[in-house]
């Protein structure tokens, strides 16, 4: 029997034994808390609505009143329910070297729909509830050779909820926008994912997708014909369907805020490593050239100063950014190597990708093709280089996700780590290719130097990012500034500090000026040397999109603690202590002085316990708090 012969029974069974296996079309996460139930029309169409229990009750989350795929000649539209089929328990449980975490693990019951076409040709939804959201995506191998053209599935919310969206453009760099009208300073209604939505009090949902390998696209959200209804948009709308086709999961992370940030649903669904050898990842901090000076990397001797300062904060890495292929005054790329190896100081480099901004900095057309990326990889990895950062990809179709997976693949062989900028989303390949260390896909802090915008925004800004773009994977920000760039910021230091450990990236690029950092106190200096830039756990204590976030991380037996105000006015937050446990702890705290905004409240106690932590924090206009918080005993 062949495998559509054994698809077509297994479809049959599933119509036998529907009305038996799903607890009458009401389907549940294994701890019960969220459900999804389905609906069948008279014509035959399956519908699917998510709920949550919250402690305020039950929340209808959102319908996905629209499901499959076209194609060119029709096949896969129409979909006719012909049962479902479940629960079959599905458990990720893995190790990471970044991220949130540093053991993942998340529970799901998995259910299989099935549906048919006009034709009888199958198409398969297969959906896992976990107890923080809903993944879900297609599989089918009755479709082979199709040329398919579209996406049918809609996300359709009530009318008036408040959400945080950002316009669809390449490279992901704008604000998460506030709005209940769904246009948002988007005139256009088409959406990058993630986008956050609030449907319920306490209840949050955030839409994003994951696992998009090799011969996949990505895709965004258009909510041009409904306000409420947004629907799945791909990239490239023509592609052949090959054998056995499955979709990119399609994900809603769910729950109340703490269950979104600290969810790891985009790399739980996501495949495994495909790296034999890992132990050359070391995740750690980059001093960084380009906010300070955007040419300076053609300049050996402001290279040196960089490579001097990490090597006086010993920090892991230096990164010496665009234009090193026209280094000049007194040295040159193989120079500043050797002086960086010479100081005990890892180096960085940067490539543009030559596929979107061909004509801006280089070095480029070196990463194009197998050949002359495979030598020079080989080559650069001979002088000593251990991470590259590629810069300017184009739109997220097939040919751009391929050349993503190529540059990996061929960076591991080498043993680069990667970093990718003007760049997409991450959308679990920190799990597969743990040599992804970062990307940019963010509004971030060089921004400062293009232009105004970000100055009078980015406090409430930086207050939606940990709710938005950082839950589904590493953000290369470029956090912390003590001084300006072309143009100021307006943050104070605490909240700029805070920056480091509130956004998650497993390279964590500083942005000043090495003065910029040495001109601190001796306590800021020695907390940045000291700063990891993986997890063994998160906890968002609290926090609401654009007003603030307390976020704490865990690395060994210390808590690093980040607080940030979203606001142009003064907030007391109060902070809940108790996860610290019974211990006594060694407390290093950095807030603000009321009424400057570039100054440092410093303290520090030696033997603390939980119980003597301040249960209020009081933060200046767009100011900040960070605690390091070493367990004792």
């Amino acid at each position: 029997m062949n495998t559509h012969s054994l698809r077509t029974l297994f479809c049959a069974l599933i119509a036998l034994f529907a009305m038996t296996s799903c607890d009458g079309g009401m389907q549940r996460s294994p701890n019960g808390q969220l459900k999804l139930a389905h609906d069948v029309s008279p014509s035959g169409a399956l519908s699917l609505t998510l709920y949550h229990n919250s402690d305020n009750g039950k929340v209808e989350v959102l319908n996905i009143n629209n499901v499959g795929i076209d194609t060119e000649s029709g096949h896969g539209e129409g979909l006719i329910f012909k049962g479902v089929t479940g629960p079959v328990l599905h458990v990720d449980d893995y190790a990471m070297i970044s991220g949130k975490r540093s053991q993942c693990h998340n529970e799901a019951n998995e259910y299989i729909y099935c549906l048919e076409d006009g034709d009888g040709n199958e198409v398969r939804i297969v959906a896992r509830l976990y107890n923080d959201g809903l993944a879900f995506r297609y599989e089918t191998e009755a479709l082979e050779g199709e040329v398919v053209t579209g996406e049918h599935t809609q996300y359709v919310f009530a009318d008036g909820i408040k959400r945080w969206t950002q316009p669809y453009a390449v490279g992901y760099e704008d604000f998460y926008f506030p709005n209940t009208d769904g246009v948002a300073h988007n005139k256009g209604r088409q959406w990058n994912m993630p986008a956050l939505f609030q449907p319920g009090e306490a209840t949050f949902v955030l839409l994003a997708e994951a696992n998009v390998l090799r011969d996949q696209c990505g895709a965004y959200l258009a909510n041009t014909d409904n306000a409420s209804t947004y629907e799945v948009e791909l990239v490239e709308e023509r592609f052949t369907c090959p054998t056995e086709w499955k979709s990119p999961w399609r994900l809603a992370i769910v729950g109340s805020l703490a269950d979104v940030v600290e969810s790891t649903l985009v790399t739980d669904v996501s495949d495994p490593c495909r790296l034999e050898d890992t132990s050359w990842i070391k995740p750690g901090v980059v001093s960084w050239v380009y906010w300070a000076y955007n040419h300076g990397s053609q300049d050996y001797q402001i290279v040196k100063q960089y490579i001097d300062f990490a090597d006086t904060l010993d920090l892991p890495y230096v990164l010496i950014d665009a234009e090193w292929d026209v280094m000049h005054n007194g040295g040159t790329l193989p120079d500043a190597l050797a002086y960086s190896q010479s100081k005990g100081v890892k180096p960085m480099i940067w490539y543009n990708s030559s596929t979107a901004w061909c004509s801006g900095p280089g070095p480029g057309y070196r990463l194009n093709d197998p050949e002359s990326r495979d030598r020079e990889f080989a080559w650069i990895s001979g002088m000593g280089v251990k991470g590259v950062k590629v810069d300017f990809f184009g739109a997220d179709n097939i040919e751009m996700m391929n050349y993503y997976l190529d540059i990996l693949d061929a960076a591991a062989k080498h043993k680069l780590m990667v970093n990718f900028h003007g760049a997409t989303i991450p959308r679990g390949w920190q799990r597969t290719y743990p040599n992804f260390m970062s990307s940019e896909a963010v509004y971030g802090a060089e921004w400062y130097n293009n232009n105004g915008r970000l100055t009078p925004n980015a406090a409430w800004h930086n207050n939606t990012l940990p709710f938005t773009r950082n839950v589904i994977g590493p953000m290369d920000y470029t956090p912390c500034a003590f001084t300006d760039s072309q143009n100021p910021h307006i943050t104070t230091h605490a909240h700029e500090l805070a920056l480091t450990i509130v956004f998650e990236s497993t390279l964590q690029h500083l942005a000043d000026r090495p003065s910029g950092f040495l001109d601190q106190p001796a306590e800021v200096q020695q907390l940045i040397a000291n700063l990891p830039t993986a997890w063994d756990d998160t906890k968002l204590l609290s926090g609401y999109p654009g007003e603030w976030v307390a976020m704490a991380r865990r690395s060994g037996d210390t808590w690093y603690v980040g607080i940030m105000n979203g606001l142009d006015t003064e907030q007391s937050i109060a902070v809940d202590w108790s996860f610290l446990g019974k211990g006594e702890y060694c407390v290093q705290s950095f807030g603000d002085v009321e009424g400057e905004a570039r100054a440092w409240d410093l303290a520090s106690q030696s033997s603390a316990k939980a119980t003597a932590m301040p249960n209020t924090i009081h933060m200046a206009p767009r100011g900040g708090y960070v605690a390091v918080i070493k367990t004792v005993k």
